[in-house]
Formats: C-alpha cells, structure tokens, sequence
C-alpha cells in the first residue's frame, strides 16, 4: 500500500520525441499539446546567415502535469547530411537504453535515476498531398526498431477533405510496401475486449492522425476555442470533425499511454539489449545458427554476472582506498599529537 501512495505521489512519466522537417508544425503542436510555449519557435531574419546549416539539435524539454518530457529535433531536413541526423536520433534513443542496461548490472540502484527512454516518436509528415519521400521511409524503418512510431500529417488543413484523404491512403500503402513497423494501435482478436478492438480499429484508422494546431484562439458560437481563422472558415483544434488532435492527445496522454510504455519496456528494450549483450559474446559462438535461447539467456546472465563482479572489485578498490587515505590521516594526527606534545613539553622545562 506504501508503495501504490508513493507511486501515485510520484505521477506518471512519459517520454515524447517530435521528428520532422521544419515548417511541418512540430513546435505548435508541442505548445498546443502542453496548453504552454513549451518550445520556442525558431524565427530568422538574417538574410547573411539563412544558408547557414546549424545542424541536428536534440533538446528536451518539461511540460504539462502528467510528468511529460518533449525532446525536440530542430535542424531535421534542412541539412544535406541525412545519414548525420538519422545516427544522431537513433544513437540518442539507444544511449537512454544504455543507461537502463548500466543501471541494472548496478549492485546498487541509484533511487535518484531517472528513466529517459522514449515512449512515442511523432513524426511529422510535410503536407505535400503525394506519397513518402525518401527521408520519411528510410528515418521510420531505421527508428522503428528502437521507439513507438506514429506518423501524423502536419498543418492538414493545407489539404481539401479529399486531398487528406487520398494522401493518407498513399502514404499507409508506402508503409505497408516498405513494411515499416509503425505502431499501430495493435490488439488480438482472440483475447482483447470488443470495447478495445473497436477503439483500436477506429485509431488505426486515422492512420496518419491528420494534426491542426493553433496557440491563439477563436471565436465559435460566443465561445473562445483553440482554432484558426481563415477567409473561408474557422478551423476548430479540438473538434475532431477538423482534425485528429484531440484523438490523438487522448491516446498519448489517456488510453495508450501504458500501452506505449510496456512496448517501449518489453519488446523494444528486451530486443535491444539482447542485441547488446549478444555483442560481447565470441565471434564463432555469436554466428552459430544453433545456439537456443536458452543458451543465449545463460550467455547473458554471464555477461551480467562478469559485469556485477567487475562491479565489485571496483567498490572493494575504492573500500580499499579510503582504509588507506584513513590510515595516513591517522598517522598524520598522531604525528601532529607527538609534535604537540613535544611542544608543551619544553614549554614547561
């Protein structure tokens, strides 16, 4: 019971990654998603420095009360060098992975660690009402692996209903073609409620979510509401007649937000660090299409096992030290004491 009150004084922690090239909406969604600006927009008006290439960055960011972390990609696509940015996000999802695997072959937990792994990576697909390019396809198939990916369509009120409509049936035909393991809201006939097989299906359905974001708000029927203005009518954030924002917030933040964490913790992490772990196994035994699984789980509790006793040594070196460093300070007081006393001594003659 102690635990639960703590757990729950604690909160819950979720990990949010946003991807996308830049104009695609990714900071006001983030700012929307948060009611807060979270992250500032990027505005340049130094005509010298617009060729300027600045980069991938990775910046986390804190917001909203459910204990949420956005970690921001600015600089994605607007470099020649994709292969860069594509090893910069994948080596940041694999280090947070790397600190959880570090952090179990402790002896002891540090109760201050902080689980950083990333839940959900959204990625921003540029409104372009033609198929994947290139980018999109190779970013989710080499991501996919490490984090739940979901693809969302930016700034959709750029398209007609039907232009969104035809686009969003391109683009899951380019993910189904290049079989790109999104996720995709996934639940099993046979043992799932039929309450969870129906919100499951209508989600996928929505596949990408077609997302409108807005910081300012409007006016619709006396009330103010998150939305834009345009000569032709007013685009609402939260109806989800306009868009798919708030189905997917609701997703994120409600119905699949343990979902997302239990992948994240036991497929896509288990998968990593047995990858990992079998690194460090012999060349000629790592090759051998024979070995069981079995084998491979006493393989990697023998990893771990060197890895604790490493460990160990480490502590008894350092136990070791400071006997040491003890010893000599002693010594060095005693000394001081003699000295001390020698003083007083003749003081006294």
């Amino acid at each position: 019971m102690a635990t639960r009150r703590r757990a729950v004084k604690k909160g819950v922690t979720f990990c949010m990654m946003v991807v996308g090239a830049s104009g695609t909406g990714k900071t006001t969604f983030v700012n929307t998603l948060c009611e807060s600006a979270v992250i500032e927009h990027k505005i340049s008006n130094n005509a010298q420095t617009a060729h300027v290439e600045s980069g991938l960055q990775i910046k986390p960011a804190e917001g909203m009360r459910i204990g949420l972390t956005v970690v921001d990609t600015p600089g994605f696509g607007d470099s020649i060098d994709n292969e860069y940015m594509f090893n910069e996000i994948l080596g940041f999802l694999e280090r947070q992975y790397d600190d959880i695997l570090a952090e179990e072959s402790r002896i002891r937990r540090n109760p201050r660690f902080r689980d950083n792994r990333v839940h959900a990576l959204i990625y921003f697909i540029a409104p372009t009402g033609h198929s994947l390019r290139e980018i999109d396809i190779e970013l989710m198939k080499r991501l996919s692996p490490r984090v739940n990916v979901i693809p969302v369509i930016g700034k959709a009120d750029s398209l007609t209903p039907q232009e969104l409509a035809d686009f969003r049936k391109r683009i899951m035909e380019d993910i189904e073609y290049y079989g790109i393991p999104i996720y995709n809201f996934p639940f099993d006939p046979e043992e799932d409620h039929a309450d969870t097989i129906a919100e499951n299906s209508e989600l996928r359905s929505l596949l990408p979510f077609a997302i409108i974001g807005s910081e300012g708000k409007v006016s619709v029927n006396g009330e103010l509401v998150l939305g834009r203005e345009y000569p032709w009518g007013t685009v609402e954030v939260d109806n989800p007649r306009h868009c798919d924002f708030g189905r997917l917030k609701s997703a994120l933040f409600g119905t699949h937000l343990n979902d997302l964490k239990e992948i994240t913790h036991d497929f896509l992490y288990e998968n990593y660090r047995t990858e990992k772990l079998s690194r460090g196994m012999p060349a000629d035994y790592s090759a051998d299409a024979s070995i069981t699984n079995e084998e491979l789980v006493n393989q990697s509790a023998r990893l771990r096992e060197e890895q604790l006793q490493r460990e160990e040594e480490k502590l008894r070196e350092i136990e070791l030290r400071v006997q040491r460093e003890i010893l000599e300070k002693r010594q060095e007081l005693l000394a001081k004491e003699e000295s001390l006393r020698n003083m007083e001594a003749r003081l006294h003659a």
